[in-house]
């Protein structure tokens, strides 16, 4: 029902210390990598290449996983939340098997793109701890960011 009424704003809620470090550890491989590729000597971007966008994988896995966990806990889950919340993990394994079928630049922006979908999914999602965003936010800028990096560097190099 569509009423006049705003909803009720989310109350602040800090995001513990600890949150944060494991947040960091998990996106220092996005910099790194894409500092090794966009710099580095030809034996060390390729693999550089290569590790962007197996972690890109694990990491969209994990959002999406995260998306499961929430909406699974709750007393009467939504089948079509739970749905999309495994979309995100299959379209990075699409992306990743599609790796040396297309062009470099092709398959690091379907990861730029499936960060994307799943940070605007995060955030118009329902009944999330008012940290949530803030933390898919960080993930999703680092991701974006460092491919971003490598995007310009396979269009330079003409691996688009």
């Amino acid at each position: 029902m569509v009423t006049d009424m705003p909803e009720p704003a989310v109350a602040y809620e800090p995001v513990p210390p600890t949150l944060w470090i494991i947040a960091i550890c998990a996106l220092a491989p996005f910099p790194i990598a894409a500092v090794a590729y966009g710099w580095g000597a030809p034996e060390i971007a390729r693999p550089a290449l290569t590790v962007i966008l197996n972690w890109s994988g694990v990491i969209l896995a994990f959002l999406g996983g995260a998306r499961w966990g929430l909406e699974s806990s709750r007393p009467k889950p939504r089948s079509a939340r739970l749905l999309i919340s495994v979309l995100s993990p299959v379209v990075a394994w699409l992306v990743l098997a599609s790796r040396h079928r297309v062009p470099d630049g092709w398959i690091i922006g379907g990861c730029i793109g499936a960060f994307l979908v799943q940070w605007l999914f995060d955030h118009q999602a329902p009944d999330v701890p008012a940290r949530y965003p803030r933390l898919s936010t960080a993930l999703t800028t680092a991701a974006c960011v460092s491919l971003a990096v490598c995007l310009d560097q396979a269009m330079k190099t003409g691996h688009v």
